[in-house]
């Protein structure tokens, strides 16, 4: 009977740890349709945001990340990192430097995880995630992971446990992700490839995105290369998870099939006009352009349907170049059309801080934390889009409508809803040049000034955001 009494209270003990644990996740209500409208997104690279690159680190910025209109914090994957196969600077494994201090600077990629349910002892404890939830959740900001389900690292315990898991070749051999196109491998050698023909991996994997959900009180997902994994599994993992939650998901892809109703992701990547913007920065037909991949999102996507308008993320910066690198002179006015074009904008971890070096992906880096010329435009724009239902980009987005100013060079157009108008005008040229005011009864966002004149002028590069009373 002793025996019985002590498991009871030590039972008891267990049950009541768990559940104060979880009643120390702060409480926020589950994102609405309408607070996607208006929102801007954040992604933090834990590792490299700080000197510390740690998320005790980050925590303390939480609060003037509002002042720049952010609303959901994306974070980079936040889980172990797998020790073989580990990626160093060069794209070499680590294992191959001799030099053991060299060998220790390479911390590998944060895509190659090797247990979904814990976190990465470099950005700190379980007990450190909580507090960055709590304070995001404090200040009115959802927090998304970015999860990994087309691969794992190489000492996930799958491997061992279950290697029927993976993909492998005809000799039995896991192998790493294969691009379907070309049927060669991608090159991602640090990782493994998840075989989604087996059904108990794939609920493996929903239990383990449960857990964060359930236990940990996360907001959503990011998910990585989500295209690559078979849309049956979405079909069935998003409504499982949204049945405990309401959650926000946004796919890395551009494809319209995974945002069909209202069981599948809510936002998908704008890569395409990512990457007319960084043509836009140094051809002479920007606007036209423009007006082509607008034309083709409005033909190829529902309009309810959200978009990520970003000039930069982790994977840009560190292989393609920074802003200023693809972008020139024409970064702010790219930036401002982030903003301003139908769907939701994206600021990278030292955006904000004209951060104009590629951060290395591997090991240790550090993004500036010097306000210059970005965080005041940021900010500016920001509360534009939290203020202003014409920038409303969400399930029910303002509209838009081309504005036609005779100038090959400018960039016109205006969005409007529910009697509030925003016109953009800029010019994507080296020279001054000069349009018709569309409306001389409009004051500029940022000054409030009015723009009475009949005929504008734009700088090189430069644009006008009026706000039509």
């Amino acid at each position: 009977m002793k025996k019985l009494s002590i498991l009871l209270m030590i039972t008891l003990g267990i049950t009541s740890c768990k559940h104060q644990a979880k009643k120390e996740v702060s409480e926020i209500t589950p994102i609405t349709e309408a607070e996607m409208e208006n929102a801007v997104i954040y992604e933090v690279n834990i590792r490299q945001y700080s000197e510390a690159g740690t998320f005790e680190a980050f925590t303390k910025d939480i609060p003037q990340l509002k002042e720049l209109g952010v609303k959901i914090i994306w974070v980079m994957p936040i889980f172990p990192i797998s020790e073989t196969k580990r990626k160093a600077t060069g794209g070499d494994f680590a294992y191959l430097i001799e030099d053991e201090k060299e060998r220790a600077k390479m911390l590998g990629s944060y895509y190659a995880v090797s247990d979904f349910k814990k976190v990465n002892p470099e950005f700190g404890t379980l007990e450190d995630f909580r507090k960055m939830l709590n304070t995001a959740h404090d200040h009115g900001m959802y927090v998304i992971l970015d999860w990994v389900p087309n691969h794992t690292g190489w000492d996930h315990a799958w491997l061992k446990s279950n290697p029927e898991y993976y993909t492998q070749n005809e000799k039995g051999e896991v192998i790493d992700p294969i691009n379907p196109d070309t049927g060669e491998s991608w090159g991602w050698a640090d990782v493994a490839d998840l075989n989604y023909d087996n059904n108990e991996m794939r609920q493996q994997m929903i239990q383990d995105m449960l857990y964060w959900v359930e236990e940990e009180g996360i907001d959503g997902f990011r998910c990585d290369v989500a295209s690559a994994v078979p849309l049956d599994f979405w079909q069935e993992a998003i409504p499982k998870l949204r049945s405990k939650k309401k959650l926000f998901m946004l796919a890395e892809a551009e494809e319209p099939k995974l945002l069909k109703g209202n069981d599948l992701f809510d936002m998908a990547y704008a890569w395409e006009r990512h990457h007319i913007f960084n043509e836009m920065a140094k051809k002479a037909n920007a606007v036209e352009l423009w007006d082509e991949i607008i034309n083709k999102d409005r033909k190829r996507f529902e309009s309810d349907d959200i978009l990520m308008n970003f000039v930069t993320n982790h994977d840009e910066n560190s292989w393609n170049g920074t802003v200023r690198e693809r972008m020139g002179e024409a970064a702010e006015l790219l930036t401002a059309l982030s903003f301003v074009a139908p769907g939701m904008p994206l600021i990278y971890s030292g955006q904000e801080y004209d951060l104009n070096h590629r951060l290395l992906f591997f090991e240790k880096d550090q993004i500036p934390h010097t306000k210059n010329i970005m965080w005041p435009l940021l900010e500016k724009l920001g509360q534009l889009k939290q203020s202003n239902p014409a920038l409303h980009g969400g399930k029910n987005p303002a509209m838009y409508k081309k504005i036609d100013v005779k100038n090959e060079a400018v960039l016109a157009f205006e969005r409007s809803k529910d009697g509030h108008k925003v016109v953009f005008l800029g010019n994507f040229s080296s020279t001054q040049t000069q349009v018709k005011n569309p409306s001389t009864n409009a004051s500029d966002y940022s000054s409030g000034v009015k723009e009475s004149n009949e005929v504008l002028t734009l700088n090189p590069w430069g644009f006008k955001i009026l706000v039509l009373h």
